[in-house]
């Protein structure tokens, strides 16, 4: 049965961009499982199987609704056994908690807030004005003027990297000679900005940028045939 993947877009359908849908879209491909992406909107999500969560991904199957990237990545794990792992034992799952917290403590903070007016562009007229009423809310600022401290705030960032560039010096992926769904919280993120914007937020020659090329690889590709922004 296939199941069905509730992924975050903007004004078109042919570019998810969300950071936690990128996170569950990479686990279902590497349990490879056959799945039906469901394009949704912000301003579409309240409806998504009768507005289980406030936020997607959301994924059916069969009868199971399950909501979360993390808890979506768990399920997979725990309903398809047979498949490769993406947590390899409870010390991966253990591993993943952390990395997924680093992530949106370090990493999703500058992230958002540096690609904030490259999302806003990217949204039908509808959802535009959600996106700026509920992000201007948040920050406390408009849009433009979150967006335009990104270069202030851009060496601090990837000072931020250090633990994953170092780490890349001993193994190809954070989860060792394969990855595990670790890798993909933090492909997610960059894959995030990769998709909206066209900002450098990784040096060229940085070791995490080789490591994102082979994230984008994996799977046939599945990364990559997303397009970068341009």
């Amino acid at each position: 049965m296939t199941i069905l993947f509730y992924d975050l877009v903007g004004r078109g359908d042919e570019s998810p961009y969300s950071p936690h849908c990128w996170k569950a879209r990479m686990a279902l491909a590497h349990k490879d499982l056959d799945y039906r992406a469901v394009p949704t909107r912000f301003t579409d999500v309240p409806t998504v199987e009768g507005g289980v969560s406030r936020t997607i991904p959301v994924i059916r199957d069969g009868d199971t609704v399950v909501a979360d990237s993390f808890a979506i990545a768990l399920y997979l794990e725990d309903a398809y056994p047979e498949r490769p792992t993406l947590f390899a034992g409870e010390g991966g799952k253990a591993m993943a908690r952390f990395i997924e917290r680093w992530t949106q403590t370090q990493l999703h903070p500058f992230l958002g807030s540096a690609a904030l007016m490259d999302i806003y562009r990217r949204q039908d007229e509808e959802n535009a004005a959600y996106f700026r009423r509920s992000r201007e809310a948040t920050y406390g600022r408009t849009l433009e003027e979150v967006t335009a401290e990104r270069d202030k705030h851009l060496p601090a960032f990837r000072k931020k990297l250090e633990p994953l560039r170092s780490m890349l010096g001993y193994q190809p992926f954070i989860g060792g000679q394969s990855p595990l769904f670790a890798d993909y919280i933090v492909f997610g993120a960059l894959q995030w900005v990769r998709v909206t914007s066209t900002y450098r937020f990784i040096e060229p020659g940085d070791p995490i940028e080789a490591w994102f090329e082979r994230c984008l690889d994996l799977h046939d590709g599945l990364g990559r045939s997303v397009p970068a922004a341009a």
